[in-house]
């Protein structure tokens, strides 16, 4: 039987469908836990067991250790989690990948996946017409679930029969009885393709089919499994080269934490293959070489009953298959055993070392301190978008450093109102014009970002949030379009020859000082999103009553001082501009109030 290239066109696709369906799994569950999701991954931080705990679960549920490593790139990324807090996150989420291993093997080889894929199809899709989007969700999940099993079957179909082609038979034949060094070959390939098609799951799913059909050796699958481990860190690697230097540092613990992993391993190779060889038969699930030897000594003595196998020509309760497939089921629970009882001891022995590698991955990855006021997003960049409803995360992290650097114009702007200094005015103006080109800047890339988390699939939840962030940096721009508003009105002032007397500067100060703690208030506010406290928000609104009765008593005030000739009535007109200004930006601030507490503070239980 000839291998065409229809053949291998159907062995991509039911490749592409095995990972799409991973895909859609991991998406639907992500939007029906939605919060929940995010608050579980915040709260991993308390200590590295309890991190590795949580990276065990959260990667045992998405089926993707890859998926998961980089939503902790991600978090790291967004200041959520310390570095060595990550490294126990994905220690766990090593030894949760191994979840997959363990489905693919009980199920895809034990239960007839098509008793049950249509079924359960079936039941999913009315969910997906479901109103509740959390039903939607699960939906959504369901139908992952199922194509995931789908493209296992198909590749089962479709990986070549390499026994059926000689040529490339006898090319892996030669190196595959090369000792050690066909172990590192393999090794290599598996990390290869796992490194292409970017997913360990789909790559231990092709290499499990291939062993039990005794087309290579379970030591040389173990290797192929092994490799896959590196392959794996490639996609939280690629995740992170557009993100700041702590998510770098991420990524890099995630690589040496399996390279470390595969030196003992390699170390001690035969022997460990050996230990869970004994390990599967102790458990009484048979020997997992035994396929191996009982398929190649079945084609030397009785090539007809060898042929008959693999053509589908034997009756379905013929005892040659029934043996077959207990020895298959044999292979994929001792792949599985090799996958878990690596990542378990590995995970056991580095646990111990996170400072270590934190030390490891700072000295590969120094830090590189630029100037404060470089234009550079901290926490977002575009590179990959691994998760809308987790990347809204960095999202709000860099909201927050938008507040801050605008608020710091508010403190420029009151500087340069008591700077009369021609060359130090100057100065001062050219910084505070400088900082809103940046906000500017700053507010287009934020936009950018949360539109493209919002062009992914999200929770209605996670919509909402979005649309309400969108408005909130806007809101922020406005305040620091009035920062430089008020620098304006000075270059006028200075323009007209006017000076402010003591009184209006005193009044400016009072204005700014209010302002200033209503920004502050905010800043509490933004920091908070999930937890926003009710007595913030109330002396929000106290702080922005304060500021529009402090600008009616100055407006009232102002008119009788003109006609008092306290101050010229050009100086007066400068000095409200200034307090409408200041007033506008209480009017921004009491806006983004109002966004957070309508879309981020919880609702009381």
């Amino acid at each position: 039987m000839s291998y065409s290239f229809l053949d291998l066109l159907c062995l991509l696709g039911s490749v592409a469908m095995f990972l799409y369906g991973m895909k859609v799994m991991s998406e639907g569950l992500q939007k029906a836990a939605g919060d929940r999701l995010r608050t579980i991954l915040s709260a991993m931080t308390r200590n590295r067991f309890t991190g590795m705990l949580t990276g065990i679960v959260i990667t045992a549920l998405i089926q993707s250790s890859s998926a998961s490593t980089v939503m902790v790139v991600s978090f790291v990324n967004a200041g959520l989690m310390t570095l060595g807090q990550s490294m126990a996150v994905i220690f766990g989420a090593n030894v949760g990948t191994t979840f997959t291993a363990w489905i693919i093997s009980l199920f895809g080889f034990k239960v007839d996946t098509s008793a049950f894929i249509l079924p359960l199809i079936a039941c999913a899709v009315p969910l997906l017409f479901a109103n509740a989007s959390r039903k939607k969700s699960i939906g959504e999940f369901l139908i992952g679930f199922a194509l995931m099993f789908m493209g296992l079957d198909m590749i089962s179909d479709y990986v070549p029969d390499l026994q059926s082609n000689p040529e490339m038979f006898a090319f892996l034949e030669r190196y595959a009885s090369m000792g050690f060094a066909s172990v590192l070959l393999f090794m290599f390939v598996g990390m290869i393709i796992t490194a292409v098609i970017q997913s360990s799951a789909a790559t231990f799913a092709i290499v499990l089919i291939m062993c039990t059909k005794g087309w290579i050796s379970f030591d040389l699958a173990c290797a192929v499994v092994l490799g896959s481990n590196i392959g794996t860190t490639i996609t939280p690697l690629l995740a992170s080269m557009s993100g700041n230097v702590a998510a770098k540092r991420t990524a890099m613990g995630h690589l040496l934490f399996n390279l470390f992993g595969i030196v003992w391993t390699l170390a001690v190779f035969y022997p460990f293959v050996r230990l869970n060889v004994h390990i599967t038969e102790w458990l009484g699930q048979g020997d997992p070489d035994s396929i191996f030897n009982y398929v190649n000594d079945l084609e030397a003595t009785d090539p007809q009953l060898y042929n008959s196998i693999f053509d589908g020509s034997l009756p379905a309760g013929h005892p040659v298959l029934a043996k077959i497939a207990q020895m298959q089921f044999s292979v994929s629970f001792g792949l599985s055993m090799f996958h878990t009882v690596f990542n378990l001891i590995n995970g056991a022995i580095m646990i111990w070392l996170t400072g270590f590698y934190v030390t490891v991955v700072e000295k590969l990855l120094p830090a590189k301190h630029k100037e404060e006021e470089e234009f550079q997003l901290k926490f977002i960049a575009g590179g990959l978008m691994s998760a809308s409803e987790l990347n809204i995360a960095q999202a709000e992290k860099e909201i927050v450093v938008y507040a801050q650097r605008v608020q710091r114009m508010i403190g420029m702007a009151q500087n340069i109102v008591h700077n009369n200094s021609g060359n130090e005015f100057t100065k001062q103006f050219s910084r505070i014009e400088k900082y809103e080109e940046i906000s500017d800047r700053m507010e287009i890339e934020i936009a950018n970002y949360l539109n493209r988390c919002s062009e992914g699939r999200l929770s209605n939840e996670g919509k909402h949030r979005i649309a309400a962030m969108l408005r909130i940096v806007s809101e922020i721009e406005s305040i620091a379009d009035c920062c430089y508003g008020v620098a304006r009105i000075l270059i006028r002032k200075q323009e007209g020859h006017v000076n402010f007397n003591d009184e209006i500067s005193r009044n400016i100060d009072s204005m700014f000082i209010a302002v200033e703690a209503a920004m502050t208030n905010m800043m509490l506010l933004l920091r908070n999103f999930e937890t926003a406290e009710q007595a913030d928000i109330i002396t929000s609104y106290n702080q922005e009553r304060e500021i529009n009765n402090m600008r009616n008593q100055l407006r009232v005030a102002n008119v009788e001082n003109i006609n008092n000739h306290h101050y010229e009535y050009q100086a007066g007109i400068y000095y409200m501009d200034i307090i409408g200004s200041l007033e506008k930006i209480g009017d921004y601030i009491i806006n983004v109030v109002d966004e957070v507490r309508a879309q981020f503070r919880k609702k009381p239980v």
